[in-house]
């Protein structure tokens, strides 16, 4: 049962942390951030928090915005959850996106190349 809490606390977290992000900071270092995912501890105190961004090259603007705003985030995912422990935030930048996009354009790359009457 203890995966299924963790599971839904992290989900929790996640949309919570997006709409937080999206309507309350003003920040503009973390204007175009979206949260990918939440992995949480085994005992619900921390939490690491996944985020993506547009392909504009400012990751480490956008991890120091995050940062900076950890605490704010935290303030307000206490008044908005009814939770024991309201985790510590660490953010991360998930890749994954990018990663895809790399393979996608290899594969665009690869069909469109012109195939030679020797192979």
């Amino acid at each position: 049962m203890p995966h299924f809490r963790k599971q839904r606390v992290s989900e929790l977290l996640k949309q919570t942390i997006s709409d937080i992000i999206n309507q309350d900071i003003k920040d503009p270092r973390v204007q175009g951030v979206t949260i990918t995912d939440v992995l949480m501890s085994p005992d619900l105190k921390s939490a690491k928090v996944f985020f993506s961004s547009l392909n504009d090259g400012k990751v480490d603007l956008h991890t120091k915005g995050l940062a900076k705003a950890e605490g704010f985030i935290r303030r307000r995912l206490k008044d908005e959850l009814d939770l024991k422990y309201i985790p510590l935030l660490t953010f991360y930048y998930d890749s994954s996106f990018d990663y895809s996009d790399k393979i996608s354009k290899l594969l665009k790359d690869i069909e469109s190349a012109p195939v030679s009457e020797n192979d």
